[in-house]
């Protein structure tokens, strides 16, 4: 049950690569509270017979929950060196034809893809065309990831060591902000054809986020979009983010995008030898 917008559950599954038999089901929750559902507590949502401090109480023990099972991945992510990336977004902002993009670019760097999706394995297909390695989390009615679900699909992969680990997030700009998975960092993408104010209206998942990514800029020209803009509301929200802009479709900025990320694996490596 998500604690951010009442989401119903509906039953998780974990599909495996195609080329092993990893297939799995399970039901899975982090609702344990009488099946009870409820808004962000800071928001003033009531229920009949709870306090909002009850409320509260609630959506803390169970983000406490999910943080639990998200250092038991970051734990063992470290442990092999491997970056990992939560890429959030809306629907429709162009994560999974960026993310085919940056495989291909990327060349022979070991890699693989944790997919998450309510419904279809879809956008694993699109990935697994690529030759790389992805697993689909169907969350059924949920709308995010978890520490949980996203530690499962971990247990489906085989990770070799100093690998760049890419979740795709649910298309979602509320909830994903608030579920810690384990990654090192969120990269929130936005399309040029959402709105300059798309940060001003989702600004805790912009807060979260280490990098902005402004995606299908090839579009901007005919679509009356002020990308100075997008920055200026971008750093009115998080004033440390890091912000490339881009097309996935013609490949402008992607150089810099793929040297972000062998920049940070890098750092990874770098601070795993040393401790």
């Amino acid at each position: 049950m998500c604690t951010v917008c009442g989401c119903g559950d509906g039953e998780v599954k974990v599909h495996g690569h195609k080329h092993h038999s990893h297939d799995h089901s399970h039901t899975h929750s982090h609702s344990h509270d009488d099946g009870l559902h409820f808004g962000d507590g800071a928001a003033g949502v009531s229920v009949p017979g709870y306090s909002q401090e009850r409320l509260i109480k609630i959506e803390t023990d169970i983000l406490a929950k999910n943080d639990r099972y998200a250092e038991l991945n970051r734990a063992k992510l470290a442990a092999q060196e491997v970056f990992a990336v939560n890429l959030v977004s809306s629907p429709g902002s162009g994560k999974t034809t960026l993310l085919c993009k940056t495989i291909e670019a990327l060349g022979g760097q070991p890699l693989a893809v944790i997919e998450g999706d309510q419904q279809t394995q879809n956008d694993a297909d699109r990935i697994r065309a690529t030759g790389a390695p992805a697993i689909q989390v169907n969350t059924g009615k949920g709308c995010h990831l978890d520490g949980h679900m996203v530690g499962h699909a971990i247990e489906h992969l085989t990770l070799s060591h100093g690998s760049l680990l890419f979740i795709e997030n649910v298309g979602n700009l509320v909830c994903p902000a608030s579920f810690d998975l384990g990654e090192d960092c969120k990269v929130a993408i936005l399309s040029v054809t959402e709105g300059e104010d798309k940060p001003l209206k989702y600004p805790d998942m912009f807060t979260a986020a280490r990098l902005a990514i402004l995606n299908k800029i090839d579009l901007a020209p005919h679509c009356d979009v002020d990308l100075d803009l997008y920055t200026a509301n971008l750093r009115r929200v998080n004033p440390t983010i890091e912000i490339l802009n881009l097309s996935a479709r013609t490949g402008e900025g992607m150089s810099e995008w793929i040297t972000w990320l062998r920049t940070n694996l890098a750092q990874k490596q770098l601070q795993g030898a040393a401790e």
